[in-house]
C-alpha cells in the first residue's frame, strides 16, 4: 500500500509525551487518550502505543471505519494490544525490541546478587541498628534457568554467566543453545536461580504454577521479569509460605499497580519492585527515537523490523 504524502500518526499519549520533533511536516500528530481511541482510529495511517500500559487498542480496535496500517508499541510485550480483530487484520505490528534487553538483564543481575546476599536483611537490621552478622550465599558457580529465549532473555544468560553463574535458556522450539519446552521442569529442578522472561501467550500463561513451584529446590529463587499473568500468583504466595522455594522477586505483577491491601506485599522472602528492570534514566528518548527511525523506514517504503508475528504474540527469533 502506497504510503501517503502527509501521513496521519495516532499517539496513544502517556505522560510525558514522546519527542517527536524530526517529524515535524511531515505527518499529521493527532493525540489521543483511552476515552477517544475509537473514534480517532478511522482516521489514522499509523498507531503509536506511546501508553504501554493500556487496553485501550484491545477495545476499541473492534469498531467500525478503517484502521491503521500499522501499529507500534513502545513495550517489548504486545499482549495488550491484541483482539481477534487485529489479529487477523492485514495492520503491522512492531514493538521495542532491543531498547529493554542490558537494563532488564542488569536488573536481574541485582536481584540475584540481593538475594545470594542478603541485602534485603541487612537494609531492614540498619534501619532497626542492629548488628547481625550472617555468611551467605556464592553467585559463581550457581546455575540459572531462563525461560524466554529472546533477546531480553539471552542478554540475561550473558550476564549472570559474567558473574560465574551457568545458565540454560529455554524458549518455545529447541535449537542450538536453546532448551525446548520438555526440558523445563528438569533444568528448573536444579537451578538456584529461575528467571521468568518469556512473552505472554496462550502456552505461557499461568506456566509458574503450583507444580512448578514444587519442582524447584528449597534453595532456589525465582525472579519474573516477563509478564504478570506467567504466574500463578496464588501458587507462589504458597510456596513461599511453605518454604518450597527460598525467595522471590516480581518486577511484573498480574495487577499493576498491586492494590495496598493485596496479601503479596507481606509475603516471606518475596522482593516487589513497580515494573521498573528496563526503565533506565533516559529510556522514553531511546524509545521516541526508535519509533522515529522506523517511521522514516515506513515512509521510505522499506521493511519494518521488530514485526511482532500477530498469532505467536511477539517477535520471532532469527
Amino acid at each position: 500500500m502506497p504510503v501517503p504524502t502527509r501521513p496521519t500518526l495516532l499517539v496513544l499519549d502517556a505522560d510525558p509525551p514522546p519527542r517527536l520533533g524530526r517529524l515535524t511536516g511531515r505527518a499529521r500528530v493527532l493525540h489521543t487518550g483511552a476515552e477517544d481511541l475509537a473514534a480517532l482510529l478511522p482516521e489514522a495511517d499509523v498507531l503509536l502505543v506511546w501508553d504501554f500500559r493500556s487496553r485501550a487498542v484491545r477495545e476499541a480496535w473492534p469498531g467500525e471505519g478503517p484502521r491503521p496500517v500499522w501499529v507500534h508499541t513502545a513495550s517489548a510485550g504486545a499482549d495488550h494490544l491484541m483482539c481477534p480483530e487485529l489479529t487477523a487484520s492485514d495492520t503491522v505490528v512492531t514493538n521495542a525490541r532491543g531498547v529493554f534487553d542490558q537494563p532488564v538483564a542488569e536488573y536481574v543481575a541485582a536481584l540475584v546478587l540481593a538475594a545470594a546476599k542478603d541485602l534485603p536483611r541487612t537494609v531492614g537490621f540498619q534501619r532497626e541498628h542492629l548488628w547481625r552478622h550472617r555468611e551467605t550465599r556464592r553467585v559463581a558457580g550457581t546455575r540459572a534457568c531462563v525461560v524466554g529465549s529472546g533477546p531480553i532473555g539471552r542478554a540475561i544468560a550473558r550476564t549472570l554467566k559474567a558473574l560465574g553463574v551457568t545458565p540454560a535458556l529455554v524458549g518455545r522450539v529447541p535449537r542450538t543453545g536453546v532448551h525446548g519446552p520438555a526440558d523445563l521442569d528438569r533444568l528448573i529442578a536444579r537451578a538456584d536461580w529461575v528467571i521468568a522472561a518469556a512473552p505472554l501467550t496462550e502456552r505461557t500463561r499461568g506456566m509458574f504454577d503450583a507444580h512448578r513451584f514444587g519442582v524447584m529446590q528449597p534453595s532456589a529463587v525465582f525472579v519474573n521479569v516477563g509478564r504478570g499473568e506467567l504466574v500463578d500468583e496464588a501458587a507462589l504466595a504458597e510456596a513461599l509460605r511453605r518454604r518450597w522455594i527460598a525467595g522471590a522477586a516480581l518486577d511484573i505483577l498480574a495487577t499493576e499497580p498491586l492494590p495496598a491491601d493485596s496479601t503479596l506485599w507481606d509475603l516471606p522472602g518475596l522482593l516487589l519492585s513497580p515494573h521498573m528492570s528496563g526503565d533506565t534514566v533516559g529510556w522514553r528518548d531511546e524509545l521516541g527515537a526508535q519509533f522515529v527511525d522506523l517511521y522514516e523506514r515506513w515512509a521510505a517504503g522499506r521493511p519494518l523490523v521488530n514485526v511482532v508475528d500477530k498469532k505467536r504474540g511477539y517477535v520471532p527469533g532469527h
